[in-house]
């Protein structure tokens, strides 16, 4: 691996490691967890929902509310949780340049920085870290880019089984 990526990847890895590990200690049961990012591929920031903060939206709200937002990273109460662990990553994002006058290199430079994204959710995925208040079957994980596009079906594919993403492919998955 890239000595650069391997950097970024391990940078990103620490600060969703941190963030997720501190928000399963509310105890939910987690069937979302993403790290977010733009169509430019911007620092990242984490993303999750859980059946309980679900389960308040209907309360609150309803249950056709409920339905509309259960896959949306912007409407999650757990929306850029743990934002400060993301300080490195961040400066570290700022530092490589996004050259928008060379398209080629700009497309590059995106593609780097998702695969380290993809690369950072795979490293702690090892570790259990989604599995921790739920089975790691339950629950989807994923690199979203914002406005949804097509790539996110596709990371989706990669970080988890399908026949454990049946709902979400279904219900939200770009096509």
């Amino acid at each position: 691996m890239d000595k650069d990526l391997k950097i970024l990847v391990d940078e990103i890895a620490l600060a969703m490691e941190k963030s997720f590990l501190s928000l399963f200690q509310n105890q939910e049961t987690y069937y979302y967890c993403a790290l977010v990012t733009t169509g430019e591929a911007v620092a990242p920031v984490i993303s999750a929902w859980s059946w309980e903060a679900l389960e308040n939206v209907v309360k609150k709200s309803s249950k056709e509310d409920a339905e509309l937002i259960k896959w949306s990273y912007a409407d999650s109460p757990y929306w850029n949780f743990g934002s400060e662990n993301f300080e490195t990553v961040r400066n570290l994002f700022n530092e490589r340049v996004l050259d928008y006058t060379d398209e080629i290199k700009w497309f590059e430079e995106v593609d780097f920085r998702l695969e380290a994204m993809v690369l950072a959710v795979e490293k702690i995925d090892k570790k259990g870290i989604f599995s921790l208040n739920q089975p790691r079957s339950k629950v989807y994980v994923n690199v979203e880019v914002m406005p949804p596009d097509e790539t996110n079906t596709i990371r989706a594919l990669r970080l988890n089984k399908r026949e454990n993403i049946l709902d979400w492919i279904s219900e939200a998955a770009e096509e």
